[in-house]
């Protein structure tokens, strides 16, 4: 249907109020929220995901498109609600404590929304507790910590080791990620994944959730 091409084509574009829009006569028309969301919204998300990962658009294009989608889930959240219609999975995320970097962060934030899961974000500076306490109380499949600093990112290993301590580990995913992780770090603290990049990230996560 042309009205989902020309919402998927504005977000790639990130034309915000063109996107708000067209969304807005979407639900006029009467067509499923959900279905705008998939088809309109996360479809155009993901091709800038993919694009992000072959290095075809940068982090500035990611941004205005996530702006974008974000126009046209306000309108279309209360109706997403109303049809009953729940989020692909729960991710609380932030960046460890003593880091205070969230653009990587807030990037994988943007691509796992854009995936339809509903994501608590801690910020930065978050201790390990916080992040197990969160996880525990509303219920996440997954736990995401950033790190940009080689002196931060032990605090991922404390994550590990208290969501263990919590008796929690088998029931929720780590993932991390930040420059100076490696998969070898990942397998080292024994967290459950690293990815090099956002779009991964949230190719990973909805796996995990599903």
């Amino acid at each position: 249907m042309e009205l989902y091409e020309q919402i998927s084509e504005k977000l790639q574009k990130g034309k915000a109020k063109d996107v708000k829009a067209l969304v807005q006569q979407a639900i006029d028309a009467g067509l499923p929220a959900q279905e705008i969301l998939e088809k309109g919204l996360m479809s155009g998300m993901n091709v800038i995901g993919e694009k992000f990962k072959k290095n075809e658009v940068f982090v500035p294009e990611v941004l205005v498109a996530a702006r974008a989608m974000n126009m046209g889930t306000v309108l279309l959240k209360p109706l997403l609600a109303a049809e009953g219609v729940k989020a692909n999975g729960r991710v609380c995320i932030g960046t460890v404590q003593g880091d205070l970097h969230d653009i990587g962060k807030n990037l994988v934030k943007m691509m796992l929304e854009g995936k339809g899961l509903e994501v608590i974000d801690l910020g930065t500076d978050v201790s390990a507790e916080t992040f197990v306490k969160t996880a525990q109380e509303q219920q996440c499949q997954i736990i995401c910590c950033s790190a940009l600093l080689t002196t931060t990112m032990g605090v991922m290993a404390d994550v590990v080791k208290a969501a263990e301590a919590a008796g929690i580990r088998d029931q929720v995913k780590i993932m991390i990620g930040g420059a100076p992780i490696s998969e070898a770090y990942c397998q080292q603290i024994g967290a459950d994944a690293y990815t090099p990049d956002a779009a991964s990230a949230a190719e990973v996560a909805v796996n995990f959730c599903a």
